[in-house]
């Protein structure tokens, strides 16, 4: 039987102030021109907290709006926010920067993390209302500290800064003087993506009445590492998150592969339950505060906001099939060989193509597609274009190749088969998995009966290999129908012995 989607979950993280001090670009442009011109507009281009939660693709990504609304919503989106949104959905929520310090300081195991006193007494209030973290978790956080011992520490030992609307209100401590991978700004990138982690299983377990001592198994899929000087990458971030979700029956261990590694994740977790090693898996995978601003040049020299103003995070449970949740089928994998190629054609074909020709079926049959799912509205204005667009394009254009498509219906294909484009540039974020939770409602809703998730990943920027790199994997309705053991009890077994025995004993008695 094939393993089934039984739930998922996707979260976001306001964080403008961890764009301007923690991102990538500003970090690199502060460390080679201080004084430049983009950094002194940065702070004019950020968003309000209410209006990164009303924005329609933010919406989208956390199941209060489908994917294909974003077709019926005038562009620019960031000028048509959506009246009355609110920060949960169905699927997650949009959390604030200053409740996501609190977790950051929840998460920490080795008491790295300070907080203001003042700060920490506000947050508190605030995270004890959440409707998920509660009085439980707040009262984790403690008292704070003074403001000078936090200042004491930046200044004299190194620490990461924490700011809240430009206003120090706490810091991340260095691990180590001179490990320069347990430094502080490392130390607070791999406290981001746990903290978001841990977010989003949360949501996954709490909104799904999932008891999260059911976990046999948890992959973490993010672009991160933690580990010492003598091994930069040892791990393990899917423990660390399982230990503050809950999971207390779990062991887990962490996957990378860039961008494609929640496809890997996923095809992963689905074999190991197919094949009976563990019945519930959870992958999960935090934000990369290295990709806040990433196009931040782009955006201020445009005159729009700064829309890489979001952490991204998921969970995704596969458990054995229940006849009722969508099926992975392990049998419709796609994978991009090391002896494929990089063109687009070799790509597609490899990722899209054979897995169908697999199962016996034609581009069209499966309704929908879901590819690498960035925002258009971050990307277009970089120069790199409409990238699920170009995808949907690709594979309309073998479609037409293989005469499974009319050029006529071409242009209609990515509304038909796609859909826009709605995740943050969040590297492994956007790459296939956005769709998982809305692909699943809506074949539990019998709205699709076929999609296929795709995942890429670029390689060649860990200067290891120039290969290309992607997987796939059809996801399917569920039929209802659940197989039988066909094994033999242990019961029978016990109970085939004893009258083999009682056979054996009276032929004794006979002779």
């Amino acid at each position: 039987m094939f393993p089934v989607v039984k739930a998922a979950s996707y979260v976001l993280v306001h964080a403008p102030d961890i764009l301007v001090n923690n991102g990538s670009t500003q970090t690199m442009e502060r460390a080679a021109n201080p004084n430049s011109e983009y950094l002194q507009k940065v702070r004019q281009h950020l968003r309000k907290y209410e209006d990164v939660v009303a924005y329609p693709p933010n919406q989208v990504y956390i199941g209060n709006k489908r994917p294909e609304d974003l077709w019926e919503i005038e562009q620019p989106w960031y000028q048509n926010n959506i009246p009355g949104a609110e920060r949960y959905g169905s699927m997650g929520e949009v959390m604030p920067q200053d409740e996501f310090y609190a977790l950051m300081k929840i998460s920490d195991a080795f008491d790295l993390v300070r907080l203001e006193k003042g700060f920490t007494a506000s947050v508190k209030k605030k995270l004890a209302e959440h409707r998920l973290l509660g009085r439980e978790m707040a009262d984790k956080l403690g008292e704070g500290v003074d403001l000078a011992e936090i200042e004491a520490l930046i200044k004299d030992h190194h620490a990461e800064a924490m700011y809240m609307d430009g206003s120090l209100v706490g810091c991340v401590r260095r691990a180590h003087d001179r490990d320069i991978n347990l430094s502080a700004h490392v130390m607070f990138e791999n406290l981001v993506t746990k903290a978001s982690g841990i977010l989003s299983l949360v949501n996954l377990f709490k909104l799904n009445s999932i008891d999260p001592g059911s976990i046999d198994y948890v992959i973490e899929c993010s672009e991160e590492a933690c580990g010492d000087m003598n091994q930069r990458g040892g791990g393990n971030f899917a423990k660390a998150i399982a230990e503050v979700a809950g999971c207390v029956n779990a062991t887990g261990s962490d996957l990378r592969g860039f961008c494609a590694a929640p496809t890997h994740a996923l095809i992963e977790a689905a074999a190991l339950v197919k094949a009976g090693v563990y019945k519930n898996v959870a992958i999960v995978a935090g934000g990369a505060t290295a990709k806040l601003g990433m196009n931040g040049r782009d955006h201020v020299a445009k005159g729009i906001p700064l829309l890489e103003d979001v952490l991204g995070g998921f969970a995704v449970l596969i458990s054995e099939n229940d006849g009722v949740n969508p099926v992975l089928r392990t049998d419709l994998v796609g994978y991009h060989t090391v002896g494929t190629g990089s063109s687009p054609q070799a790509v597609i074909t490899s990722l899209v193509i054979a897995p169908l020709e697999k199962g016996g079926l034609k581009i069209t049959d499966i309704d929908k597609y879901s590819v690498e799912m960035q925002n258009p509205e971050i990307t277009v204005p970089a120069g790199a274009g409409d990238v699920p667009a170009a995808n949907y394009k690709m594979i309309g254009a073998l479609g037409v190749k293989r005469n499974e498509l009319s050029r006529e219906d071409l242009g209609e294909f990515a509304k038909k088969h796609g859909m826009p484009g709605f995740a943050p540039t969040q590297g492994h974020i956007p790459s296939g998995v956005p769709f998982i939770g809305h692909c699943r409602d809506m074949m539990l809703e019998g709205k699709l009966q076929k999609a296929m998730i795709v995942g890429k990943g670029s390689l060649f920027l860990g200067r290891m290999t120039n290969l290309f790199d992607g997987v796939s994997i059809v996801m399917e309705k569920n039929s209802g129908k659940v197989e039988q053991e066909t094994g033999i009890s242990e019961e029978k077994i016990k109970a085939m012995i004893a009258q083999s025995m009682r056979e054996f004993a009276a032929q004794l008695l006979a002779e």
